[in-house]
């Protein structure tokens, strides 16, 4: 295959008195004409070759089929109303509804109205405390950006008032208005995609007033970097302020009463080390819950008086568990706290004072989300989700402890005809790592069936089981599933999550190879029949097993990836994730980047696996720069006769809000990708 020209340019950086050459710095320009004239050409070359594949119109008119059932999200209680999205089938963004009692719904917002090409999502909603109002933020084209606009609840009609430049926020009503993060509007000429974001705000917006004259409530113009948001609880009374550094993995935790008025302007500090986690969940008779992983590495929830705030007067309301407490919520009087054993979930029940009531009868081994409502709320809603049952949604009944199904999907599969086992297996050091296998019941595994793995190992995300209607395609045509619950995740709590964090992100890499090799070993595939796939993180995670084991799998699905670690704190929010891999400004994490950073480990004339990097135009979280350079580097490299292509989404982002068509497009090609270089033709229904 013959590959578009990647100009090579003579530029050096030198750290620590290593020079490290960044031939292709250019591609991170991305409103540079040869950036632009780049990303076509490598289009033109990658859609080519999957226009060729005989069977990819035939996987997306499958997928297409597949996609068309009605989704759900989970309800949220407004006064006498349920609020609830739902995605007719084929609708690129869920549609916003408002339904009391029995009356038939009513369109509150279309997301597909918010511009011509369904681009423009949803990225957030919160509801004033009376239900009055409605502040509802936009993303468009996938971008991170937001724009928050407010709603008179009854005439459904718009304010004026329009908030622009909000990034890393959600909005927390008090009776005026709400507060809010933001960043200053981008200097002219400065690139609002790429460039770094730096000095966060909080804000309190009034309404009816421009956004020009929002009060100031938190900044610090000694620090950079770091986030800063603030949530009031639901009674109105206390403003809890949340900071990060940029450099240590939790935040500081501040609150203030805002029905005394003499701490107007004051906060009084529950957890001053940026070390540690900490959540406000609620607050009880002036008491506020906190949920930590100080001194607990699986978490627990502590109550404190904020007149009283010294350790020594904290009281235990949820203690440490040996299973991770994932969430805690706060609804109809009582604490429903969700729990992970081996990577699936666990509800239980309790009051606002610590005791234990009873635990919620999940449908199935699987994962439960949601249980948000108001402390006067009778019943609270969740969504419930495995491999191979389609999300329901469920009423979960407080005072009985029942659960009864709101909404539950009809999809075009037969979740029946499929299976789900958990194993074990050893990684490298000997550490145990939990693995999901999914397939086809009474498939015996005979060493070279298709197997698509996938995982993430890290920032504490837990990869629990959840449908996919995109992998039942590879499902349903007699292939694998297999998800690995690496370290560096949040499955088995802190302990397990620092344990692939820098300067321990090898242990992610031998987690993910092998996982892989229990595959094989146990034959349920072979390298000609294996993908792996991992999207941002998991993105880096799949690059850097590829440069380490181009003999691991036959074909490498980098998704939006973190490839290039010595530059990637200096675009956009990139810095905060420097607790996570350390940073290349620090001796001892530059040679621990260096040694796995994907983009400096290609080494010419290897033959790497058939290889599909994706990327969007709009993601201004790991920004496409990322994989640009990645993918001129690798195709350089490249000595082996497999493909090794970069598919560039347009007016899309990191994921969230991708339209239902985007996404039906790119899986076509993703799977017709792997099914191609595999040598199989799948048998589609």
């Amino acid at each position: 295959m013959t590959y578009p020209p990647s100009r090579k340019a003579d530029v050096t950086d030198t750290y620590f008195g290593t020079p490290v050459p960044d031939p292709y710095r250019w591609l991170e320009d991305p409103d540079a004409e040869e950036t632009k004239a780049w990303v076509t050409a490598q289009n033109h070359i990658t859609f080519g070759y999957l226009e060729q594949i005989p069977f990819r119109d035939a996987i997306r008119e499958r997928l297409t089929r597949l996609w068309n059932y009605e989704r759900y999200g989970v309800p949220e209680q407004v006064g006498d109303e349920l609020v609830y999205a739902k995605n007719d089938g084929l609708q690129n963004q869920a549609v916003v509804y408002r339904q009391r009692g029995d009356e038939e719904p009513r369109v509150l917002l279309d997301p597909n109205k918010f511009s011509e090409d369904g681009t423009t999502a949803l990225a957030g909603m919160e509801f004033s405390n009376d239900h009055r109002y409605l502040a509802y933020a936009t993303s468009s084209g996938g971008s991170d950006w937001n724009q928050v606009r407010i709603m008179d609840l009854s005439t459904q009609e718009l304010l004026p008032d329009t908030l622009d430049w909000v990034k890393v926020s959600g909005t927390s009503w008090t009776a005026e208005g709400f507060y809010y993060s933001r960043y200053d509007a981008p200097k002219p000429g400065e690139n609002d995609l790429s460039g770094k974001n730096e000095f966060h705000k909080v804000y309190f917006h009034r309404l009816h007033t421009p956004q020009g004259e929002d009060e100031l409530v938190y900044e610090n113009p000694d620090m950079s970097l770091g986030f800063r948001m603030a949530g009031a609880t639901e009674d109105e009374r206390f403003l809890c302020l949340y900071l990060t550094d940029g450099v240590s993995d939790g935040n500081r935790l501040l609150v203030r009463d805002l029905t005394d008025p003499a701490q107007a302007g004051t906060w009084t500090i529950l957890f001053d080390s940026y070390e540690f986690n900490n959540t406000v969940v609620g607050n009880v008779g002036g008491e506020v819950l906190v949920y930590t992983n100080y001194r607990a590495p699986n978490y627990r929830v502590v109550g404190i008086d904020p007149s009283r705030p010294e350790e020594a007067n904290w009281r235990e309301v949820l203690p440490e568990t040996a299973n991770k407490l994932e969430s805690v919520t706060q609804a109809g009087g009582c604490l429903l706290a969700g729990y992970l054993h081996d990577a699936s979930s666990q509800v239980k029940v309790y009051s606002e004072r610590g005791e234990f009531q009873h635990d919620v009868a999940l449908p199935a081994l699987g994962t439960a989300s949601g249980f948000g409502g108001r402390r006067g709320a009778t019943a609270v809603y969740y969504a419930f989700t495995s491999f191979t049952y389609p999300t329901t949604i469920y009423r979960y009944d407080l005072a009985t402890n029942t659960s009864t199904v709101f909404r539950a999907p009809t999809v075009d599969v037969q979740p029946a005809d499929y299976e789900t086992t958990q194993v074990f297996y050893p990684s490298r050091d000997g550490t145990r790592i939990p693995l999901f296998i999914v397939h086809k019941k009474g498939l015996t595994p005979n060493g070279h069936n298709p197997t698509y793995l996938y995982a993430y190992g890290g920032f504490n995300v837990s990869l629990t089981p959840g449908f996919s209607v995109a992998r039942m395609l590879w499902l349903e045509n007699g292939g694998i599933l297999a998800v690995a619950n690496l370290r560096g995740g949040g499955e088995y709590g802190e302990d397990w999550h620092r344990a692939g964090m820098t300067p321990h992100k090898q242990n992610v890499f031998d987690d993910f190879i092998a996982a892989a090799e229990y595959l094989k070993t146990n034959r349920y595939t072979d390298t000609q029949h294996l993908a792996i796939a991992g999207g941002s993180n998991g993105g880096l995670l799949v690059g850097a097993v590829a440069n380490q084991r181009p003999d691991l799998c036959r074909v490498a699905l980098p998704a939006v990836g973190v490839m290039d670690m010595l530059r990637y704190q200096k675009f956009t929010i990139g810095w905060n994730w420097a607790p996570e891999y350390g940073t290349s400004d620090d001796e001892a994490q530059f040679r621990n980047l260096l040694a796995f950073s994907p983009l400096h480990n290609l080494r010419p004339g290897t033959a790497y696996p058939a290889t599909l990097v994706t990327t969007a135009d709009h993601d201004d979280r790991v920004v496409p720069a990322h994989s640009f350079k990645y993918a001129a580097a690798l195709q350089a490299a490249n000595a082996g006769p497999h493909p090794t292509l970069i598919r560039v989404d347009v007016n899309a982002g990191h994921g969230a809000g991708k339209s239902t068509a985007l996404l039906i497009d790119e899986w076509a090609d993703v799977w017709s990708f792997c099914y191609a270089n595999m040598g199989v033709t799948p048998e589609l229904s």
